[in-house]
């Protein structure tokens, strides 16, 4: 993933271990590397294909050994998918002593009758309409598990974009515009008093087929080129700031605290970190980095009420929240999800504040994951 972000030649690589999975063909660990080089390729279908072979061979993957002597013993439960399909442990943990290993499950490949010893288990499959099947059957192989889960997979199963909407309905401090997931025949019956909106495919993520639309007609213009069967729509919110620029926050919350990950400052309304220009505006990087300096007494402090309130109704111990300001001081929602990408891949010469702050997220991740393994063994 490092060597993507700084767009290194992935090919040779990908190569490699392709024919290293050739001349081993019981190698799981080679054909699951691949299929991760083959997405980061752009070649999702072929990713995911090799996936499902490396997982019918093997179902269960130790992640690299911590530096340091392992503190905790983590069982990471996953799902099969792309790089959206699961909270991404593996940035979490890289600065941690905590050792890890990934089981996989699906619906035909269930939990094994013995897993690897482990202190705490944590589930990381995400909300999908894919997963919601799999989050279930997850649910009841957990229920009386004998050690500490975090992240339940009936909480996460909350997480659709209409799921946050009707969970924080009300919350204080918030607006979640009403989320609506509707067929293409109802979307084709909206009035042209609920416009202007965004409208994306149901499980799009990342800004995938985003789109805002004004009127009656360039909804039928959108839907008459995407073949989605159901998408959600909500209220297009107008959060500029004074200045017309938008400005997009990336928040996890750890046992409820709130820890700032990124800042993204745009002049267009889908803000995405990597196309928002950061890496050519060192205004851009300055405003960032003074707002994560103040973030403690400034914006968590602003929102208490707000993030308070996601944590407690939400109910997990991790998870990621996109958002942004409004013009009368309130949170506005974007997304709340367990399988945001939150790294610290930045070029430390560019984006020098970083590394601390990232720190800080990954420490009080190891830190919750403690916490917990310590209430249950008291």
């Amino acid at each position: 993933m490092r060597c993507a972000f700084y767009r290194a030649d992935l090919c040779p690589v990908g190569e490699r271990l392709l024919a290293r999975a050739q001349a081993h063909p019981d190698d799981a660990n080679a054909w699951l590397d691949a299929s991760f080089v083959l997405q980061l390729l752009g070649q999702r279908a072929a990713g995911l294909d090799v996936q499902h072979h490396a997982l019918a061979i093997r179902s269960l993957y130790a992640l690299p050994a911590p530096a340091r002597t392992p503190t905790l013993n983590l069982l990471v439960l996953m799902g099969p998918g792309d790089f959206m399909a699961n909270t991404p442990v593996e940035f979490l943990l890289q600065t941690s002593s905590i050792a890890a290993t990934v089981q996989y499950v699906t619906p035909d490949l269930p939990l094994p009758e013995e897993v690897p010893d482990h202190d705490v288990l944590f589930v990381a499959i995400a909300q999908s309409d894919a997963n919601a099947l799999l989050l279930r059957d997850v649910a009841r192989m957990l229920d009386g598990w004998p050690r500490p889960v975090v992240n339940r997979p009936e909480q996460i199963a909350h997480l659709s974009r209409d799921g946050v909407c009707a969970a924080l309905d009300g919350a204080a401090g918030t607006l979640v515009p009403r989320t609506m997931r509707l067929d293409r025949a109802g979307a084709m019956q909206l009035t042209d008093d609920a416009f202007p909106l965004i409208v994306r495919p149901v499980d799009s993520h990342a800004g995938t087929d985003l789109q805002k639309v004004d009127d009656g007609t360039a909804l039928h213009a959108y839907l008459a080129t995407h073949p989605a069967s159901e998408f959600y729509l909500a209220p297009f919110v107008d959060y500029s700031g004074p200045d017309g620029q938008f400005r997009k926050y990336r928040i996890v919350l750890i046992d409820g605290t709130p820890f700032i990950c990124h800042l993204a400052i745009s002049s267009h309304w889908m803000v995405h970190y990597l196309n928002a220009g950061m890496d050519d505006s060192a205004a851009k990087r300055a405003e960032e980095a003074a707002g994560m300096a103040a973030f403690d007494d400034g914006f968590a402090r602003r929102h208490a009420a707000a993030l308070a309130g996601i944590d407690s109704r939400m109910g997990l111990p991790y998870l990621g929240i996109d958002c942004a300001e409004t013009r009368d001081g309130r949170l506005l929602i974007f997304e709340v999800d367990n399988a945001m990408v939150v790294h610290a891949m930045d070029d430390p010469g560019r984006y020098p504040y970083k590394g601390p702050v990232m720190e800080r997220v990954f420490g009080a991740f190891e830190k919750m994951l403690h916490r917990v393994t310590s209430a249950a063994s008291n």
